[in-house]
């Protein structure tokens, strides 16, 4: 126990104040480009601060855990075994939050062992394709959601094909004895064409005896069906 505990210190005594706040500095400066990006890229769509604050958090945290593990392949078991036992439930709203993760985990890495160059010129790298490729805007799915009596369903059915010119899709069709439950889909553009407008539909199907009810909503595109 002695004797590990001698080659710990001597490890850790192997790299001065100075390499060390060298590398925590380093992966500061490269977990903001991390979150430059990470701004730049979700600009527009759902952007979460404090997601983009714990992608920069994690840079360091990575770093500081490979300084601290260093070359010690006991010591690096034994994190790995801590780490084992933390169960993550944090939920990914957006597939390009997995990228930021490992991206965040990568740079930290490379910082930790002192290969800055890997670092320095991956995060460029990576930069450029994120915000080249990475601006995607979410197409929410919008969706018109009518209930009433079933006794009024081609008279519902007859108002919204008038209404959007046949330019939507029923997805989903739901019926009891009684009532009749419609979604249809409605194409971005045609929605968008419609804007104006869209309050009218409301009108005219309440015109209808029986209607319920009648909902227009927006369904991300990252939930699945």
């Amino acid at each position: 126990m002695s004797s590990y505990l001698s080659n710990l210190m001597q490890q850790i005594e192997a790299l001065n104040a100075g390499q060390i706040l060298a590398q925590i500095f380093i992966a500061m400066v490269l977990g903001f480009v991390i979150y430059l990006s990470y701004y730049l890229a979700h600009a527009g769509t759902v952007y979460s601060r404090k997601f983009n604050v714990s992608l920069v958090v994690l840079t360091l945290l990575t770093t500081i855990v490979m300084t601290a593990i260093g070359n010690n392949v006991a010591l690096s078991l034994g994190m790995v075994g801590a780490l084992s036992i933390v169960r993550f439930r944090t939920a990914i709203k957006d597939s390009r939050d997995t990228v930021y993760i490992f991206w965040a985990i990568v740079t930290g890495l490379s910082c930790g062992v002192g290969d800055y160059m890997t670092a320095g010129l991956g995060a460029a790298g990576v930069f450029l394709v994120l915000l080249l490729l990475g601006r995607i805007k979410n197409e929410n799915r919008m969706l018109l959601i009518v209930r009433g009596a079933r006794s009024t369903e081609e008279r519902i059915m007859s108002v919204i094909t008038h209404y959007f010119e046949g330019r939507l899709d029923l997805r989903v069709k739901n019926t009891t004895r009684d009532t009749i439950e419609l979604i249809y889909e409605i194409p971005r553009k045609t929605y968008e064409k419609n804007l104006q407008k869209m309050s009218g539909i409301d009108e005219e199907l309440y015109q209808i005896e029986h209607v319920q009810y009648v909902n227009i909503v927006a369904q991300d595109d990252d939930i699945s069906s």
